[in-house]
């Protein structure tokens, strides 16, 4: 019983119903909603609390995804009892037909496929299916699908290029993909930087790991030292991770393991030891939007989230632990707050009922010299710029106006 629960977070799911619905990112694996009618820019949606989320996010269904806007009071003036009327942004492919059963995501674009390895990898122009991502609405290039050479092998991405000389590697959450990040390309455009959206070990496309599960951040964070000495090879003068829920907690280990280069040198992990010192150094901010820093809540959270009898619960945790080999001090402490040293924008909610939102005010009251806390309210778990996407983009701003 404590294997299955703790598969929740080692093994996302991929079976059953998730593979006809899509993969759904943590938090947003509940029941569905049913669509009532499609039309006239607008979609009217059996009433629930999480139908009546606020702000923008993606509509997954068998067969169909769209984007959906905010709630529209009284609009259309027949919508039936019991139903929530949203602004219909657009649909990406299939119908929504009345009786139609769909889930909300954070996540407003599907993961394009990964590129092929060996013949075209890294150019920018191959991808599983022989084509590239098209454009994005706002956005004036299309993602280039690139490869980053990864201590088990290559990790498929992809790469916006731009004019600056600090780059921005995106790291996504929790039964996310790459993808996560996509809505903030224009945002990014906008300040000219180049940004690389990493797929790490475990993801489609890229190499599984060696034991079959994921490590809680325990040897994930060196495919983000593999990103980093990337991006350095390829221009860059410093770089900004940001993270969404357990990529924010391997962007804060990143940070801790590469923050010198005597630490980058003896640190496990490193790909080629004779250029350490390409890396350690680099990464001159963080932005961590719903992170995981305490993966004994986590684990209980999302195994409770599979109907786990509460009774359960530490059996999951102890499972988690034991398959991840990971010690129990990491469990509770994802990161030393003493060790982060680098400007850090955290962007979380006292609604996330994923990662534990106590945990991030005591970060940001343990380093308030380095850690600036922008609290979202009424937005689920690594959906805080779904939740207000205008003050999420100009708190960015602000952050990293000083690092470019």
């Amino acid at each position: 019983a404590g294997r299955y629960a703790a598969d929740a977070a080692l093994r996302p799911e991929r079976s059953g119903s998730t593979a006809r619905r899509g993969r759904l990112p943590a938090g947003f694996g509940g029941p569905p909603l049913t669509v009532h009618s499609a039309d006239d820019g607008h979609v009217v949606l059996t009433r629930s609390l999480t139908a009546q989320l606020p702000g923008v996010y993606g509509l997954v269904g068998r067969d169909c995804r769209a984007v959906v806007g905010p709630v529209l009071d009284g609009e259309p003036a027949k919508a039936p009892p019991d139903t929530v009327v949203r602004r219909l942004e657009r649909l990406d492919h299939g119908e929504l037909r009345p009786g139609t059963k769909v889930w909300l995501t954070p996540q407003l674009f599907a993961d394009a496929p990964a590129p092929k390895t060996g013949r075209g990898a890294g150019t920018g122009t191959d991808t599983a299916d022989g084509t590239a991502p098209a454009p994005l609405s706002g956005s004036a290039s299309a993602p280039a699908p690139v490869e980053v050479p990864g201590e088990l092998g290559p990790l498929p991405a992809w790469f916006v290029p731009g004019v600056r000389g600090t780059w921005i590697v995106t790291l996504h959450g929790l039964g996310a993909g790459p993808a996560q990040a996509l809505p903030l390309l224009p945002f990014y455009e906008g300040l000219k930087t180049p940004v690389l959206g990493l797929s790490y070990r475990g993801d489609a496309g890229a190499p599984p790991p060696p034991d079959g599960v994921r490590h809680l951040g325990d040897t994930e964070w060196r495919d983000v030292e593999a990103a980093v000495r990337y991006a350095v090879r390829g221009g860059a003068r410093r770089v900004v991770l940001h993270g969404w829920s357990s990529g924010a907690s391997m962007a804060l280990r990143a940070a801790e393991e590469l923050s010198a280069p005597a630490a980058a040198a003896s640190g496990p992990g490193t790909l080629d030891p004779s250029d350490s010192a390409d890396v350690a150094g680099r990464i001159a901010g963080l932005v961590l939007d719903s992170p995981i820093l305490d993966w004994r809540g986590t684990v209980r959270a999302l195994a409770a989230s599979r109907h786990t009898p509460r009774a359960l619960l530490p059996l999951a945790v102890r499972a988690a632990q034991g398959r991840a080999r990971v010690r129990p001090e990491r469990m509770r402490q994802i990161a030393d707050p003493a060790a982060v040293d680098v400007p850090t924008l955290l962007l979380h909610g006292p609604d996330d009922t994923v990662a534990s939102w106590e945990r991030s005010k005591e970060l940001a009251r343990a380093r308030g010299e380095s850690v600036t806390l922008h609290t979202v309210p009424s937005a689920p778990h690594a959906a805080m710029w779904n939740a207000d996407p205008e003050a999420y983009e100009e708190r960015l701003r602000r952050f990293l106006t000083p690092l470019l």
